[in-house]
């Protein structure tokens, strides 16, 4: 009788799984996303990064903290288009701000000086305000 129950629940848990297959996309959202044929968006598959970090740009240097790395930027006309965004949440000029960017990812020629990991940003995510209740700066001076 016990194993009669037994095989009894298991059939029904096989039968009550079932293969769930996606539902395909409705077509108002066809003309937003286009899918290549190995299922990555344009924005996959160009070979970009976001990156999430702590952006600075003083005397001539562009530098994007991450919680992991630092970064070299690049300095050109989407850095500089960063640089005016940051401004706006700086109180001094070497106050870090929060941002989110994409680029290309690449290491530095052994000839040139700076930061080994460097990233050139082609797209400029997110500026944020920074946190003031971070104070992990240490400022030498009297008052």
């Amino acid at each position: 009788m016990k194993k009669l129950l037994v095989l009894l629940m298991m059939f029904t848990v096989f039968v009550s799984c079932k293969e769930d297959k996606k539902t395909e996309v409705d077509s108002s959202q066809d003309d937003k996303t286009i899918v290549a044929q190995d299922g990555k968006t344009p924005k996959q598959s160009d070979g970009l990064v976001a990156v999430q970090g702590d952006f600075i740009y003083y005397a001539d240097a562009a530098v994007l903290k991450t919680p992991t790395k630092i970064y070299g930027v690049v300095v050109d006309e989407k850095m500089q288009e960063l640089q005016t965004q940051v401004k706006a949440y700086k109180k001094l000029d070497t106050d870090m701000v929060p941002v989110t960017i994409r680029g290309r990812m690449f290491k530095k020629d052994p000839s040139e000086e700076g930061w080994e990991d460097r990233i050139e940003i082609k797209e400029i995510l997110k500026v944020s305000p920074p946190n003031p209740e971070v104070n992990d700066v240490i400022k030498i001076g009297s008052k």
